[in-house]
């Protein structure tokens, strides 16, 4: 559906930009980067780390890094109304009200299993591209989180290259008996960039926060507020597109 009409690039790189919204404490937000993780030597040549098509996914696979350390528990208050508790108090390294103010709790009737309360974070986070490229957000499936995560990342996929939108982190609350716990620095999801040629690499640039840009995300921002089929809007925002989103930020 995404590339049906459009021509493959002829270029041996595919560039992708990434740029913070302006924000409060934006310096909190890292880079993405490729996955971080220590490889011992193979013990075989049928080890894990030897499999090709092991490796040629996570090759492909970017991280981008939770910015927060907190202890999160959800529970129903005396009137059967689900609310949040950030369990470390006082010791919290984030302010509870700057919690309060990340954290959305989604519409009861927008979950899909009315046990699993599913919640959002609002990141400043814009993905931007000037060919045709589908983006993909996943969990962090590298990543052993144990008990720390109660539930299941909820992961999307769209195209990019006309759909430069805020990303958000959603989760789906599998066990309310027990706290998500995020520590800053770790794997919170991981970024997957497909052009025409899956062979081609990725080359992550960051990018200038342009007027061009801050224009015509205003104009994809929020329209899930206004209709409930966004990708039936895609062909209108292709048109109204101009045709250089993606400019390095020279350093």
């Amino acid at each position: 559906m995404f590339f049906s009409k459009e021509k493959p690039s002829s270029k041996r790189i595919l560039d992708v930009g990434w740029v913070i919204d302006p924000v409060p404490a934006g310096i909190l937000w890292d880079a993405p980067s490729v996955l971080k993780y220590p490889m011992r030597k193979e013990a075989s040549a049928k080890a894990v780390q030897s499999c090709p098509a092991v490796l040629q996914n996570e090759v492909r696979l970017l991280e981008v890094p939770c910015p927060i350390d907190a202890q999160i528990s959800i529970k129903r208050d005396m009137n059967g109304r689900w609310m949040f508790n950030n369990d470390l108090g006082k010791d919290s390294p984030i302010a509870v009200e700057k919690l309060d103010d990340m954290l959305v709790l989604m519409p009861v009737d927008h979950w899909r299993h009315p046990d699993r309360p599913v919640i959002q974070i609002h990141t400043p986070y814009r993905f931007v591209v000037d060919e045709t490229c589908v983006f993909t957000q996943l969990p962090p499936i590298r990543d052993y989180k144990g008990d720390r995560w109660p539930g299941l990342l909820i992961g999307g996929r769209f195209p990019l290259q006309d759909w430069p939108r805020r990303m958000m982190w959603a989760f789906e609350w599998y066990d309310t008996s027990k706290p998500l716990i995020l520590k800053r620095g770790e794997p919170w999801f991981y970024i997957r960039f497909d052009a025409f040629n899956p062979e081609r690499p990725i080359r992550m640039v960051e990018a200038e926060y342009t007027d061009e840009l801050r224009d015509y995300c205003r104009q994809v921002d929020a329209v899930t507020n206004y209709v409930s089929q966004t990708f039936s809007l895609f062909s209108k925002a292709k048109a109204r597109r101009p045709k250089q989103l993606l400019v390095r930020k020279k350093r």
